[in-house]
Order: structure tokens, then sequence, then C-alpha cells
């Protein structure tokens, strides 16, 4: 853990392909909205509507962003193993974040969208082969080619990281 509250868990790590690591990383993949409806659990609008720290999106933005990015995933790695070297789409994160349907859709319409969502993406994900995890897609933004083993890392991070900046307000504020 970190004591800067922008990385919870600290940024995401390169680790190397391995059997291991891919059964972690799916079992991180599959269990993330479950893991995300016990954050938010018994929380009120108030609560949610609290920013996770000074600056920071509130527990509703943090939860709705979960479900844009990893909708983006999911169609990032059906790309990635349905076309050769395909350039992805990126988004404008924080400008998604004060759309409508953020302010206005409470959270467990996105956290039930996780949970179909994630079931369809852990199916898809387990079937990858160790050569499948090799192909890549290209980032324009960043402007750098990525393997489909290393999409699973950041996600598999960036679910944990999100719920890590819902727990951590409850143990700070005693929710």
């Amino acid at each position: 853990m970190t004591t800067d509250p922008r990385y919870p868990i600290g940024k995401w790590q390169q680790v190397e392909f391995s059997e291991q690591e891919k059964e972690a990383r799916l079992a991180d993949i599959l269990f993330l909205p479950r893991m995300l409806e016990y954050a938010v659990l018994n929380l009120n609008e108030d609560q949610l509507n609290t920013p996770y720290r000074e600056g920071g999106w509130t527990l509703t933005q943090v939860i709705h962003h979960v479900a844009d990015s990893h909708m983006n995933a999911f169609i990032r790695f059906k790309l990635g193993l349905t076309e050769d070297k395909p350039t992805i789409k990126p988004y404008i994160q924080n400008a998604w974040g004060e759309t409508a349907d953020v302010k206005n859709v409470p959270v467990n319409y996105s956290i039930t969208l996780l949970h179909a969502l994630h079931h369809r993406w852990y199916e898809l994900l387990k079937t990858i082969t160790d050569e499948q995890w090799q192909r890549t897609i290209f980032h324009p933004e960043q402007k750098t080619t990525m393997t489909l083993w290393t999409l699973l890392i950041i996600y598999s991070w960036h679910g944990k990281h999100h719920a890590a900046h819902v727990t951590n307000l409850r143990e700070e504020m005693q929710w």
C-alpha cells in the first residue's frame, strides 16, 4: 500500500506471463463486481457523492468510471482478438465522469452492468491461448503498442485500484 490517495494500491506494474499470474488476474476480473458491490454497500447518497480525495471524483463517479472503462476494455480485447494490431479509440475520462448519466443514474446500475460485463469478459479471457496473449493493440494517445497480456494486467489492477478508493474513504470516514 502507498500513502498517495491517488494510488492506494500503488501504480500498476508489468508482470511476466505465467499460468499462476493468469489465473490470479482472471479471478480479479471475475470477482471485481462483487468487490465494488460490497465496497458501496449501505452507503447513502451523501456518502456516494463524497470525493475519495481532495480534488478527486466522487464515489459515484468512480463506480460509473469503472463501468465505462471496463466496457471499453472488453471492446479492446475483442478488437485485439479479431483484428490485426488494431488502433483503439481513446476517450476523455474526465469528460465522461461529468455526463448526465453519471450524475443522474444510481451506482447500482453500473454495478449490475459490471456483473454482466465481467462474466462475459471472464468467459472470453479464459479461452485465450498463450499465443493470443501476445496479440497487440495500438493506443494512439499513449503512442504505444500493448499486448493483450499487458491489458489484462492493467485492468486487473484498475478495478482493485478504484475499489480501494471506495474502501479507503469508508475507513477514513468510519462509514
